[in-house]
């Protein structure tokens, strides 16, 4: 339901707005995300490492910054930057 409720967004030219939580954004998915950022009406909520010394490839947004994304979004802008840092506090609690 998820998919088609997207892919009608994106037929009638509406934004999409994606979260990103994955264990391989930065092995094999790296080229899917990639594809996701040129995509048109596509916008991703700011992402970065949640643990990379422990989970080298995983990938989390930053939740807090969801709702001034849905606010970009909808003025078809992406809120940058879009590649954060998250602070080394989040390391220690994601371990």
């Amino acid at each position: 339901m998820v998919l088609m409720g997207a892919k009608a967004q994106l037929r009638n030219q509406k934004p999409v707005i994606l979260s990103i939580s994955t264990n391989d954004g930065l092995g094999l998915n790296a080229k899917n995300i990639g594809i996701l950022l040129c995509t048109k009406y596509i916008y991703l909520v700011p992402f970065g490492q949640d643990s990379p010394f422990c989970k080298p490839n995983s990938l989390i947004a930053k939740t807090e910054l969801l709702l001034p994304k849905l606010l970009e979004g909808l003025e078809g802008r992406q809120l940058q930057p879009i590649l954060i840092n998250i602070s080394q506090e989040e390391f220690e609690y994601r371990r």
